[in-house]
């Protein structure tokens, strides 16, 4: 991999990850409180919970795209860790023969 396309998969990644922060930290925890108040048998009263983890944010409402774009973002900042993660493991192996 030329060293321009290491620089700009490592720029995508890096302008990315704050953006998709918020998104997924909403996610994870609007999924495991609904999760824990079902559990309690309460979920009827923390169904504005499921509707955030969802993408329904009062007048905004992201339903239709919002799981999408989350999974999108997440895959994307997976598969950029992985190359970047595999070029310095590669780097280290050849350093170290």
């Amino acid at each position: 991999m030329s060293s321009s396309l290491k620089r700009y998969v490592r720029q995508l990644h890096r302008n990315l990850a704050p953006i998709m922060l918020l998104p997924l930290l909403l996610s994870l925890t609007t999924g495991v409180l609904f999760q824990l108040a079902v559990i309690a048998g309460k979920e009827s009263d923390f169904i504005w919970l499921l509707a955030l983890h969802r993408g329904n944010f009062g007048s905004i409402n992201l339903e239709n795209v919002y799981t999408f774009l989350n999974a999108l973002g997440l895959l994307f900042l997976i598969v950029t860790g992985i190359i970047m993660w595999w070029q310095t493991t590669r780097r280290r192996r050849n350093n170290s023969v």
